[in-house]
Order: structure tokens, then sequence, then C-alpha cells
């Protein structure tokens, strides 16, 4: 018995040698395994992008429910529909502001780099002058426009923060997508958040019961904050801050075109927000606004994925509108997919939301599930219009935007003192819905005009 004891003890040690090895050889195994998932990521730059920003939008995520909650709670429906409806007012301006230099940056640098400084330069300056007038024709407006009880303290710290600073961080933000350098756009956002939700904590220890004005007063400052890392982050991929007068002129239509299909786009989104508190009442906008507000954050990974694709749509369509198409119907079926689980999901656990944001958001669980088909409708329409966007036809892709926003402001006007919220939903889903067909329709149409111009052409030639 003693020599096999003492057999067993000297053979201990060799096998926990033989275990350590297994072990290594096991971690070896598992880091070879994870290689081989994240390489078709490395080697594919559009898969490798999508997942930076799908990764900063999920960091970005929790830190954007986590403000939400906090000032959600601390604010209450009243006070949270005053600041939805000024920040939503504001929204329908900012596009205007640096007259779509932020697009502008990734439609040249996409195709020439060397355009960068340029850019950004013209970028700076045009957001700073255009900013600061977009933010005192909105103070003068909001008296109109928004209920008196808002006061004009915060539609002036609204203002400046997401026409100047805001915009600022946009442009940064475009300057690194334009590289395709996704995971700096991604730590810019994220930075952002990140910064109002250490304001957020503060308010709501410090004051528990916050008012708009305590709220949007916090909300400047982090965004300032946030604005000034992110200009000088722009210092390590550009050489100089030039500016080209002759550029800004030979830029502005075509910046027009960006900025007014982003406003029509902001307007067909946000403006029933700002309707309802006008129309309708505070407690109902604030309501709606936290259902939208849903609705936005399970659209991130789609909103992921066209964000890194966006610069692609340019490289494709400086062949032709069928070129660009085609990246488009490429990669529609993920986000189809994801779209329609997105949609089973909000109208499942729509129920939970009181449980998050509190008993007195009872009825945004009716709203959520109006709402749920918004994703399917909205990852329809953003790839027709990038397609648009990406050939050359910004224009076009404009003045179908404007005419859903007309037609989206005329139906709100009739249906939301009828119908309060509900009637916003109702106008919300119509007007996406007219916007992904009409893109369709504009598409397949000059595909076919080109293509009957081709045949003709080619006939000429043969006939000759």
């Amino acid at each position: 018995m003693r020599g096999n004891g003492e057999k067993l003890t000297e053979q201990i040690p060799r096998v926990e040698s033989n275990f350590r090895v297994l072990r290594h050889q096991f971690k070896i195994g598992n880091l070879a395994f994870m290689r081989s998932l994240l390489l078709p990521y490395q080697r594919n730059a559009l898969a490798r992008n999508t997942l930076w920003m799908f990764l900063g939008e999920g960091l970005r995520l929790p830190i954007q429910a986590g403000y939400f909650i906090i000032i959600a709670h601390s604010l209450g429906p009243e006070q949270y529909g005053a600041f939805a409806a000024v920040t939503a007012l504001v929204a329908i301006v900012a596009p205007f502001v640096g007259i779509g230099s932020d697009k502008l940056i990734v439609k040249n640098v996409a195709r020439n780099s060397l355009q960068l400084d340029e850019c950004v330069g013209n970028g700076i300056l045009s957001i700073i002058a255009t900013g600061v007038g977009a933010a005192a024709i909105i103070l003068s407006i909001a008296h109109y426009l928004l209920p008196s009880s808002i006061a004009a303290t915060v539609v002036l710290m609204v203002a400046l923060s997401d026409l100047v600073c805001l915009r600022l961080i946009d442009l940064a933000a475009s300057a690194f997508q334009s590289l395709e350098r996704l995971n700096r756009t991604a730590m810019l956002y994220i930075l952002v958040s990140a910064l109002r939700l250490v304001g957020a904590a503060l308010l709501g220890i410090v004051i528990h019961h916050a008012s708009a004005l305590s709220w949007s007063a916090i909300y400047a400052v982090a965004t300032a904050v946030a604005m000034s890392i992110s200009v000088l982050s722009l210092r390590t991929v550009v050489a100089s801050f030039k500016v080209s007068l002759a550029r800004l002129r030979r830029e502005l239509a075509e910046g027009l075109y960006f900025s007014g299909g982003q406003s029509a786009q902001t307007i067909y989104n946000d403006v029933d927000k700002t309707m309802l508190a006008r129309l309708g009442s505070l407690d109902a906008s604030g309501l709606y606004a936290a259902a939208y507000r849903i609705i936005d954050v399970s659209f991130v990974p789609v909103r992921s994925l066209l964000f890194a694709a966006y610069p692609g749509f340019f490289q494709h369509g400086k062949t032709s509108l069928g070129a660009a198409y085609s990246h488009a119907r490429r990669l529609f079926p993920g986000p189809l997919l994801f779209s329609i689980v997105t949609c089973a999901v909000l109208i499942i656990c729509a129920p939970v939301v009181p449980y998050i944001l509190g008993s007195s958001y009872a009825r945004t669980v009716e709203a959520v599930r109006w709402l749920s088909p918004l994703p399917l409708l909205k990852t329809a329409h953003y790839l027709l219009a990038d397609a648009l966007t990406g050939a050359g036809y910004q224009g076009l892709r404009m003045y179908i935007q404007i005419s859903v926003a007309l037609f989206n402001v005329l139906v709100n006007l009739w249906i939301i003192p009828a119908y309060s919220w509900r009637g916003a939903a109702w106008s919300s889903l119509a007007s996406d819905a007219l916007l992904a067909v009409s893109l369709w329709v504009a598409i397949t149409v000059l595909r076919r005009i080109k293509a009957h111009e081709t045949a003709t052409g080619l006939e000429t030639v043969l006939s000759r």
C-alpha cells in the first residue's frame, strides 16, 4: 500500500504539469477561435466599421438609458415634455447650421482624403457663424411656437448647446467617419452621452424634483465640454484648419440640399412633439416623446450599419445610381430581419416601460406599440435615400423629404387636436411609409429613364 501511495504522490506533479499544458493549449485554442470569428471584420472595412459603431452604440445605449431614466423620473412627464418640445423645435433648425458641412466632408473626403483640412476649416467657420444666428432666430420665435410656461432661458441654453456645440461634435465625428475611422466617431458620441449621464446623476442627487430649466443648464455644460474635447481630437488628423471662401461659395447649393433634407427629416420625426406641446398638452408630449425615445434606442444597431455604410454610397454612386441602389439592396436583408424582430419585441415588452420610468408613464405602453413598425419603415427609407444621395441626387431626395414633412405637419394640425398623441403616432407611421414608397418610385423611374437613354444612345451609334 505504501508503494502505491508513493507512486501516486510522485505522479501528482506530473498530472499537474500536464493539466497546465492542456489549459495553456485550451487558451491558445480559444484565442485562435476568437481570432477566426473576428477575422472577417478585420478584413472587411464595412463589417469592421459597423462593428465599431455597434460596439460604440452598445456602450452608449446603457449610458443614454441611464440619463433618460434619471431625467424622466426627476422631471416628470410635464417638465420632460417641456424640454422635449424645445429640443424638437431646435432640431428642425439644426441641420441648416453649417450648411451641410458634416455631410460634405463625408462626400468629399471619401473620394479624396486630401480635402480634409479645407473641409474641416470651412465647417467650423460655417457652424459658428450660422449656429449663433440660428440660436437668435429660435429665441425670437419660440414665444409663438411653444407654451408660455417654458422659460426663454431654457430655449437659449438648448439652442446654443444643440446649434453650436453639438454641431461641432457632429463635424468632428463626420471627419473621422469620412476617413473610415469609426472607432473615433463612436468614442465622440459616447463622450457626449457619458457627460450628460454624469450631469443627470448630479442633478438627481442635488435636486429631487428638477425642472426643465435646471436640466437644460447641465445639458448645455456637458455638451460644451464634449465639444471642446471633440475639436481638440481633430488635431490628430487635421494638419491645419484651412478656410476656402471659394469652396464655400462653390458648395453652397449642395450644402443647402443636405441641410434642407436633414431639416425635413427632423420635421417628420420630431415636429409632432412640439405640436403636441402647443396643440395638446405637455403631459401628452412627454409621454409620446418617451415612447419615441424607446423606438430610437431600438434602431441603434441598424443606425450603426447605416453610419458605417454611408461613405460607400458615395464611392458606388460615383459610377451610377444603379450601382448605389445595388449597394443598398446588398445591405438590406440583415437590417430588414432585425427590424422585424425589433417590432415584435417592442410589442411584447412594452408593458415593462412603467416599471422603469414610473407609473406616470403608463400610457407610454400603448404609444410604444403604435410606433413599433417605425424601425422597419426607417430601415427602408434610409437605405433608399442614401442611394439617391450617393449618386448625386441629394436635391431630389430633399424635395421628397420636404413634401413628406409638409404632409406630416398638415396632418398633425388636424389629427393632434382630435386624437392627441395617438394622432401623432398615426401621422408618424403614415409619413415614414409615404417616404419609403416615394423614394422607391423615384429610384425606379430614374433607373428606367437612364436605361432608356442608354438604349437610345446605343441604337443611334449602331445606326451610324
